[in-house]
């Protein structure tokens, strides 16, 4: 089980009935026994990795709060213990959310390996240590205790809810959801706002960190508020 929610879990539904049920989410880490410590062994790795382990190192990278000079763990070990900061420029320009597909994003970051071994050849084997480990993880989730029945107490409830919140319904609800996320999902359907949907769907989740979405998506939804009171005190 990989980048999935727990047994008995299921896969909520966060609007039950037309309300948003906010829900937040953990991650269980675990080893997948596959290890690197030069580029031919993490190429390797890459190639074989599952798909839940890929995703890990990649889209689940913005969930330990985005650090800015890397995007996913790949690029953060080409610069950290290989000392590689070419290679690790190149991986931090893979954007894991334009990809439609694991084996898409999975074939890009071979691509770019395969590019800069080519070119630059193999850097040296890193220290006894500093390998990189392939891991997968477990998603638990778990209600966050807020809940909207309308715009107001959605932008009331998007100011105050756990950055895990944000990242499940956002970046993860694109994995359930096919590049939809959840919020955007319930202000279109059960709120029939499609103009502030799309406002938010178009946010690009490889150019914020969570907290830049969360302040992103609030602004947009007080706009909306805004207008709403503009038309109806005419």
């Amino acid at each position: 089980m990989s980048s999935e929610d727990m047994p008995g879990a299921g896969k909520p539904d966060p609007n039950p009935g037309g309300r948003f049920e906010f829900r937040e989410c953990r991650k269980i880490i675990r080893a997948t026994g596959k290890k690197a410590g030069n580029l031919a062994e993490l190429m390797e790795g890459i190639r074989t990795a599952s798909e839940g382990s890929i995703y890990h190192h990649t889209q689940e990278y913005f969930f330990k709060g985005h650090i800015i000079e890397y995007t996913n763990d790949f690029a953060e070990w080409a610069g950290r213990a290989l000392e590689e900061r070419v290679l690790s420029e190149n991986l931090s320009n893979i954007d894991p959310f334009r990809h439609k597909s694991v084996e898409s994003l999975r074939g890009e970051l071979l691509n770019s390996i395969a590019a800069y071994r080519e070119k630059f050849g193999s850097p040296r084997r890193v220290l006894p240590g500093e390998e990189f480990h392939f891991q997968e993880s477990v998603t638990i989730v778990f209600p966050a205790g807020f809940r909207a029945l309308n715009l107001a107490e959605f932008l009331m409830a998007m100011r105050f809810v756990g950055s895990q919140s944000i990242y499940y319904h956002f970046y993860e609800g694109r994995r359930r959801l096919e590049g939809m996320d959840d919020f955007s999902k319930w202000i279109e359907k059960a709120m029939g706002l499609p103009a502030l949907a799309a406002k938010i769907r178009a946010i690009d989740p490889f150019m914020h960190s969570i907290e830049g979405v969360r302040d992103q998506i609030v602004k947009f939804v007080e706009e909306a508020l805004r207008e709403e009171i503009e038309v109806s005190s005419i």
